[in-house]
């Protein structure tokens, strides 16, 4: 496998050092994800604007944990899954739904499964979900907003995980207790 480099500001491209520093900013650290990212500044950057983009739709934490974990366990992201416990942790989001979607067993509410299944659906069919997906996940309470708000949390996921799978990103020292792979 090609081993990609670790940037830290030193080594990283002039492009890619004002969005490390935002990165220390924001996490207190270069978390490896972006450390590989800096390679190619206008992936890293569009990363995160994707990121903040995310955290400012209309899903509340839980939500927003459920579709990017959702996703990251369906791609089996290695680095992924640990980082987004952490970071759900952070957010006070319920163990129990981090446990539910790590080991893909059912969700606390009917409301957050019909999420996962209509975040799947997207995923597994690339965006083509027959609308019988569509109006289950809309009679849960969600909105044309949220099934617009769900492509984009999977762009920045694809951005992601494909990343980590490409460059078998390390996982970051605080998040190596929360060390996780697909069970299939």
């Amino acid at each position: 496998m090609t081993e990609f480099t670790l940037h830290d500001k030193q080594s990283a491209p002039q492009e890619s050092q004002q969005l490390l520093d935002a990165s220390i900013q924001t996490f207190g650290m270069v978390p490896n994800l972006h450390a590989v990212m800096a390679e190619a500044p206008g992936l890293l950057e569009g990363y995160q604007q994707l990121h903040q983009l995310f955290l400012d739709s209309s899903f509340d934490d839980e939500e927003t944990t459920v579709v990017w974990q959702t996703i990251n366990v369906e791609h089996a992201c290695h680095y992924c899954v640990p980082a987004h416990t952490g970071i759900a942790k952070s957010m006070k989001v319920d163990d129990a739904i981090t446990d539910a979607l790590r080991n893909e067993t059912p969700l606390p509410t009917a409301r957050l499964e019909a999420l996962r299944d209509f975040t799947l659906a997207v995923v597994r069919g690339r965006g083509n979900v027959d609308d019988n997906a569509v109006q289950a996940f809309l009679k849960a309470g969600f909105t044309q907003r949220h099934i617009l708000e769900v492509v984009l949390g999977t762009a920045q996921k694809v951005m992601s995980n494909y990343t980590n799978h490409l460059a078998d990103t390390p996982i970051d020292e605080p998040f190596k207790k929360f060390e996780w792979h697909k069970v299939n």
